[in-house]
């Protein structure tokens, strides 16, 4: 299956009343799970790297070039994104390469500049046949849309939307990043008020937070992209650490690796039937099964 743009994703996602999965990659093992996952659920994905994830690998090019490449060869439809870019550099570093969307973040800024800078790197992007998602901050503040207690107003967000031409906007709805517990209370009648008043595809970050009802009901609620790291995270080392005390004597990386990505292929298996709106059993992929020959 080629590489598909993250629009294609999202847009069909949105007609469906579905919601679609956009898992964060750090290294290849969690790229080359998100993409076997999806194919186990025979269902759409969006890989993403993070600006974050970016300077660990001291560059995009390699990660990002992997990614690509493993979309490419994918059996379902595979979207490579580009997730919380502060910088306009980045930006147009990940449209050279080929990304397919972006999501710009200038939720820091004041109002204002947020508008001014995430509708010039709409601009550019759009000229290059990119989809971009932005995020809108807290008003006035410098926190970003996921500091404690903040919510999006659905007035200011069709505005920012209008103002803007993004595809795609990240919301305050009650969630925030890197959570460990999934325990997080999302404001469903603000999303319904947010669908209402926005045109565009609503983006859930910090969902690893969220429990699987939560997520269910915040699609039906009207998000749309669901955005998931730190649950993989989770997962994947828990299942490295397991396999460390049964095997110690093990020092061949694909091993333990090995065994935190076939973890992290169940998960998104698994949560990708959650944002369909469908039960999905899990099914057990051994370590010998997930590694490569």
């Amino acid at each position: 299956m080629p590489l598909v743009g993250t629009g294609e994703i999202v847009g069909a996602a949105a007609a469906a009343r579905h919601g679609c999965g956009a898992f964060n990659a750090i290294q290849l093992e969690h790229i080359t799970a998100i993409i076997d996952g999806a194919a186990a659920a025979k269902a759409p994905v969006i890989v993403q790297l993070s600006q974050n994830a970016v300077k660990y690998h001291g560059s995009l090019a390699p990660v990002g070039t992997a990614a690509l490449a493993a979309a490419r060869g994918a059996v379902t439809p595979v979207a490579v994104h580009l997730d919380h870019a502060e910088s306009a550099d980045l930006v147009r570093e990940a449209v050279a390469l080929g990304f397919g969307s972006v999501m710009f973040d200038a939720s820091k800024l004041d109002y204002a500049d947020n508008v001014r800078a995430t509708r010039e790197v709409a601009a550019y992007c759009h000229d290059h046949g990119v989809w971009v998602e932005a995020e809108l901050g807290e008003v006035g503040g410098k926190d970003g849309v996921h500091a404690p207690g903040a919510r999006t107003d659905p007035d200011e967000a069709a505005e920012f939307v209008a103002s803007t031409g993004v595809d795609a906007l990240a919301v305050a709805v009650g969630s925030s990043h890197a959570m460990l517990t999934r325990d997080a209370a999302l404001d469903f009648e603000l999303i319904a008020r947010l669908r209402e008043r926005v045109p565009v595809p609503l983006v859930l970050h910090g969902s690893s937070g969220v429990p699987d009802d939560g997520l269910a009901e915040a699609v039906r609620a009207g998000m749309t992209k669901i955005n998931i790291a730190t649950q993989l995270n989770k997962v994947f080392t828990a299942a490295v650490a397991d396999d460390w005390r049964a095997h110690p004597e093990r020092v061949d990386p694909r091993k333990y690796l090995g065994a935190g990505r076939a973890a992290v292929a169940v998960e998104v298996r698994r949560l990708l039937g959650v944002l369909k709106l469908d039960h999905v059993e899990p099914v057990k992929v051994t370590i010998e099964q997930s590694l490569r020959d």
